[in-house]
């Protein structure tokens, strides 16, 4: 099983919790975070490049990291949210690793992220509709992965270890 594993899904979905979970039991894989690589690149916040330069301006910095780390192999890459919806990176995460969409219902992520204050995308509008809109508008290029993992109700070893399943069948 080489090549990279790519984790794609709704924000709150456990791409971050997963991607670290995963990569502590498949050692010889190295966990990249498409959005800390954009932090760490910036020194700015994902909150404070969408207020100061708006979501093109981020997504165009999104495709430039996963231009970068898809390449190679041996990598678990955790994308953001949206980054999935872009063409482009659609064709670069399926071309350069197996892709895994990380499911959850809208109330599992509404209860999962509903504390958190860094989520530029629900600043305005917080709510259960607000995520079931967006996971509605993105579901059709989601379903576009190589496999999808319900995440509902489940801890990030027993994703893991579906996770080592379906890329060992």
């Amino acid at each position: 099983m080489k090549k990279n594993i790519i984790l794609i899904g709704m924000m709150g979905s456990g791409k971050t919790t997963v991607g670290a979970a995963l990569a502590e039991k498949l050692t010889d894989f190295q966990y990249i975070d498409i959005d800390s690589e954009i932090e760490k690149s910036t020194q700015k916040k994902i909150s404070e490049i969408f207020l100061k330069h708006g979501e093109p301006y981020f997504r165009m910095l999104e495709t430039e990291k996963i231009k970068k780390f898809c390449i190679g192999e041996n990598k678990i890459i955790s994308a953001g949210g949206g980054a999935f919806e872009n063409e482009d990176n659609r064709k670069i995460m399926l071309s350069n690793g197996h892709v895994i969409y990380l499911k959850a219902t809208p109330d599992e992520i509404y209860n999962r992220i509903k504390n958190e204050v860094h989520r530029p995308l629900l600043k305005k509008n917080f709510s259960l509709e607000k995520i079931e809109f967006i996971m509605k508008n993105r579901e059709k290029n989601y379903k576009k992965a190589h496999f999808t993992i319900d995440t509902t109700g489940k801890t990030p070893y027993n994703i893991v270890e579906e996770i080592i399943g379906v890329l060992h069948d």
